[in-house]
């Protein structure tokens, strides 16, 4: 068995060091299986020392020059070789116990992909009110959320990856081309929440409340075609960090 852990990055220069040691740490949960483990970072078009402090960290840079989440994660899973694919985000810190239930759904046989609960590291009564909402929405209708998520390479590459269409919001259309996947081959996505993803709350600090309400805003009355351009998705792409 082999696991690629694929983690998108653009300018994470401040978050990567410590996240990628996380991650690496966490992995132990694999390796303690004897199973094989690469990690690869996407450096997608980042300005800072992203790539350097990635290269530092032992993992294996790649790059895509256009400036979208789906491609980076698409660009990273391109060049994995494991028999399944872990996306982390570069803000994000998994637990050894979560690797740990991970490895468990991957030896049952039955699961084809899956996400994870989440945990927000900064408290902040509105943003945790929202992620309870999520986690519950998630669990009961098996969403996975982009910030980590689990999946069989064959299947991923059977049904095109990430799309390149969405700059946002990319996950949620993942989940629903798996789920179809999954009814087809017997098998099931499932959401883990017995040791949620610990996670940044940093869009909290860095954005307004009126900037997600526009945001959110514009995906309704768009009919969801604002996912679709980089510019109504600012809050991922404005480089603020």
């Amino acid at each position: 068995m082999k696991i690629s852990i694929i983690v998108p990055a653009f300018n994470e220069e401040r978050l990567l060091g410590q996240s990628l040691a996380h991650i690496t740490a966490a992995a132990a949960a694999f390796t303690r299986r004897h199973w094989e483990m690469e990690l690869i970072v996407c450096d997608n078009n980042s300005t800072d020392r992203t790539a350097e402090i990635a290269r530092a960290a032992g993992a294996q840079v790649v790059f895509e020059p256009i400036n979208q989440i789906a491609r980076a994660r698409n660009c990273g899973a391109q060049s994995a070789t494991g028999n399944w694919l872990l996306f982390v985000d570069a803000d994000s810190h998994p637990s050894a116990e979560l690797m740990d239930d991970v490895a468990v759904q991957i030896l049952s046989g039955r699961c084809l992909a899956g996400g994870a609960t989440l945990r927000l590291d900064h408290r902040d009564r509105a943003a945790n009110l929202i992620t309870w909402i999520w986690n519950c929405a998630s669990r009961m209708r098996r969403m996975m959320a982009g910030s980590f998520i689990f999946c069989e390479a064959e299947a991923f590459r059977k049904i095109g990856g990430f799309s390149n269409t969405l700059f946002a919001a990319e996950e949620l259309e993942l989940t629903q081309r798996l789920r179809k996947h999954a009814k087809k081959t017997g098998q099931r996505l499932v959401i883990l929440h017995r040791h949620p993803l610990l996670t940044s709350a940093r869009k909290i600090h860095l954005y307004t409340k009126r900037e997600h309400l526009k945001f959110l805003a514009g995906v309704i009355f768009s009919g969801g075609r604002a996912l679709t351009r980089r510019d109504a998705a600012h809050l991922w792409y404005d480089g603020r960090r």
